[in-house]
């Protein structure tokens, strides 16, 4: 049994005993997922205690698997969208993290920075699109035709070879 939560097999990531510390939350990974974080990232990050524990071991796994796991994707390109996505959303937490994860993966200052150019670019638009209150179909249409339209400009140029 676990001392500081009560329960079976369920772990603090976050505790602190110093005095005025703020007490965690509630035990929130199991013993198996806490040795899998530690593993990959040294420690188990305090915030976790944040989850709640039937969120705690899936929210691994899902990073787990699709962040840090081989996908489609390398794991440059999703770190990538995750800086962008975190400009996006303008989270400080997320910025500063996934800024970090795409350093680890080779991206220089430049393409974090085209990175949060190109986020700030879709959301620009994304408000124009709403606030106007364009027609979604009439958008899927024009868009659908600009794509037939660049994949026959490619195959001509293609041709051109």
């Amino acid at each position: 049994m676990d001392l500081r939560s009560g329960s079976p097999g369920r772990r603090s990531v976050g505790g602190d005993c110093r005095e005025g510390a703020r007490e965690p939350v509630r035990p929130m990974v199991s013993d198996q997922v806490h040795s899998e974080i530690e593993e990959y990232m040294g420690q188990v990050p305090s915030w976790l205690d944040h989850l709640s524990e039937p969120a705690a071991d899936h929210s691994w796994g899902v990073v787990r698997d699709l962040e840090l796991g081989e996908t489609e994707l390398p794991n440059r390109e999703k770190a990538l969208i995750a800086v962008g996505a975190a400009a996006a959303m303008n989270c400080p937490y997320c910025i500063h993290f996934h800024k970090e994860e795409a350093r680890l993966e080779g991206v220089d200052e430049e393409g974090l920075g085209e990175a949060v150019n190109v986020a700030a670019n879709v959301r620009y638009f994304s408000t124009i699109l709403h606030g106007s209150e364009v027609d979604m179909e009439e958008f899927e249409a024009e868009t659908g035709e600009i794509v037939d339209y660049i994949e026959q400009q490619q195959a001509a140029a293609a041709g051109d070879d």
